[in-house]
């Protein structure tokens, strides 16, 4: 599998309203996967994920997680942006599910981060809130889960409060996979 082959997709509608697939990026063999739910309008525009604020705000938390975007691999439960940056619906997310198996099966993380309620739920198949699911580890096929806020409702909830309990549920992954914490948190 590869960008090619997610670039000609047309199961779902989400083809229909697109500019460009959004593959995903990073190193294939990336020991963490970071997943969010679906691109949005900069995803959409150049082709590749967390590009815009919430991307730039991602970049930051893995940087001080002492990594970089090249070490990590970041992609999307669809791959197609949602009119309005809605949530995917289940058939659309349905239709993307092999995609996204192949990815992490490719990638073969130790760790993935979920990115926010969608990605979680979806995922983890609860409907526990975020409040509930992050913070803990969760397990999908062997490997260990770690949900925590998407970088956009960071963005929207920019306290003390949701910047420490996301670089909790980041220490924890850097923990889990024996990195260094570094003392810097993320913002």
């Amino acid at each position: 599998m590869d960008e090619q082959e997610v670039s000609i997709c047309r199961i779902c509608r989400l083809h229909e309203t697109r500019t460009r697939t959004v593959f995903g990026e990073g190193d294939p063999e990336a020991r963490i996967m970071f997943i969010g739910e679906g691109p949005g309008e900069n995803e959409d525009l150049l082709g590749r994920p967390f590009v815009g604020k919430a991307g730039q705000l991602l970049d930051k938390m893995i940087a001080a997680m002492g990594l970089s975007r090249e070490k990590v691999f970041i992609c999307n439960i669809v791959k197609c942006r949602p009119p309005n940056n809605r949530e995917p619906s289940p058939d659309e997310t349905a239709s993307c599910t092999p995609y996204l198996l192949r990815q992490i099966e490719i990638v073969r993380p130790e760790v993935i981060v979920t990115l926010g309620r969608p990605a979680s739920q979806y995922l983890l198949q609860t409907k526990n809130s975020m409040s509930k699911l992050r913070g803990n580890w969760h397990s999908w096929r062997g490997i260990r889960v770690m949900p925590t806020y998407h970088p956009a409702y960071v963005l929207r909830q920019y306290t003390p409060e949701t910047r420490e309990a996301v670089w909790s549920d980041l220490k924890h992954v850097l923990v889990a996979l024996n990195l260094p914490v570094p003392r810097a948190k993320s913002d």
